[in-house]
């Protein structure tokens, strides 16, 4: 019988993407600090920081104005949504060149499941070191890769030597690697549950994977299940095709739980804005939406709509969002450690393109989107606000 093939996942993760963009357009700013957000002056928000500014402690979805005293030097920038996401594209492009199955996370990751790839390239390893230098000479920036047989030790692996990191996770050596990280480093383990399972003497994977199971299961429930599983290396999702998936979605982990519903809406808006970008550019519609929310002890809840007509304007997908948000925020409200956006049941733009021309708003709004987004790669997200934005 033929032995069955080890899964090979790589995970591609671009270095501090939306500050290298602005780096690679603008040499000037090259080792220099650069945060790209919202206005400092008001309630804007860093959506990205290079590795410069990040020394500072500067982080994603932290308040501008705490980024600025953090590190007052910090070159601030404008989100330019349209141009990270034609160098997404790009980069996406090149992922094909090595497998099909890839599954985008955002606009700055993706898994590769590059298993039966190997016969053409020898090995993962070589498929990994192509990509990296692929994306270094094509498009002029620098991405992190993890490689292993799942996508929790990929992501972790392509995490554990940033920037420009190459870490191949084994199933030799993985509870070496393991074993003596933090608790932090597995998925869904956040303030709280750290809190409460170093309050149990539990403070690092190997100490995790060694505490007894029904223990755990006192502490947090049934993710102790999960919990052990990720302690030791097991994860089976499979890497989901977006046109597998049938859906195009992003999501932000914060460094730090998130209860300011200011900021909240505002990661929204730009999470909006990116999802919209994406439709409009694959020529795709949407019908349903839906926000993804997990709070700070690792419960993760969906909340949906389902849209009368398909679209793909920003406007249509920005309000809908903001209502899925308002009404969840208005009986549930807590702090989150992770916010994502998605858009689904997707459809040709095409498809049933004769109705829109009796849809005066929907036409105003297309060209609306086609005008701002031309603005917007010009000079920036910030260069024009859609009415209903959090205020910057």
């Amino acid at each position: 019988m033929q032995k069955p093939k080890t899964r090979q996942i790589i995970h591609v993760d671009m270095d501090a993407f939306f500050a290298s963009v602005e780096q690679l357009d603008n040499p000037r700013l090259k080792d220099k600090p650069v945060i790209v957000g919202g206005n400092p002056k008001g309630r804007g928000v860093v959506s990205a920081a290079s590795y410069k500014a990040r020394k500072f402690g500067v982080h994603s979805a932290m308040p501008m104005a705490k980024a600025i005293r953090l590190c007052p030097d910090a070159i601030v920038l404008p989100v330019r949504m349209s141009r990270y996401v034609e160098l997404s594209q790009q980069i996406h492009t090149i992922f094909q060149q090595f497998t099909p199955i890839i599954e985008p996370i955002s606009l700055d990751e993706a898994f590769l499941d590059v298993t039966d790839s190997i016969p053409l390239f020898e090995s993962a390893e070589k498929i990994g070191r192509e990509i990296k230098k692929t994306v270094a000479n094509q498009i002029h920036l620098v991405a992190s890769v993890g490689i292993a047989s799942n996508k929790f030790l990929a992501k972790l692996a392509s995490d554990l030597d940033k920037p420009d990191g190459f870490v191949i996770i084994t199933r030799q050596n993985t509870q070496k690697i393991l074993d003596p990280l933090p608790i932090s480093k597995i998925w869904g383990v956040g303030k709280v549950t750290q809190k409460t399972l170093h309050a149990k003497g539990i403070h690092t994977i190997h100490q995790l994977r060694n505490y007894p199971l029904d223990s755990l299961r006192a502490i947090v429930g049934n993710y102790a299940d999960t919990l052990l599983d990720l302690a030791r290396g097991i994860d089976d999702r499979p890497v989901e095709p977006q046109t597998q998936a049938k859906s195009i979605s992003t999501e932000n982990t914060f460094a730090q739980d998130v209860d300011d519903k200011e900021i909240l809406l505002d990661v929204l808006l730009e999470q909006t804005e990116e999802v919209a970008q994406k439709l409009r550019a694959a020529g795709l519609k949407t019908k349903t939406l839906s926000l993804k929310l997990r709070y700070a002890d690792f419960r993760t809840i969906t909340r949906a709509k389902t849209l009368t007509h398909p679209t793909n304007t920003t406007d249509t997908l920005w309000q809908t969002a903001k209502t899925i948000f308002e009404q969840w925020y208005a009986k549930y409200a807590a702090p989150l450690r992770l916010i994502g956006f998605a858009a689904s049941k997707l459809r040709s733009e095409n498809a049933g393109q004769l109705e829109l021309f009796t849809d005066t708003k929907e036409i105003k709004q297309k060209n609306l989107d086609k005008t701002i987004d031309k603005i917007r790669k010009k000079f920036g997200n910030n260069a024009l606000k859609r009415k209903g934005r959090s205020k910057n």
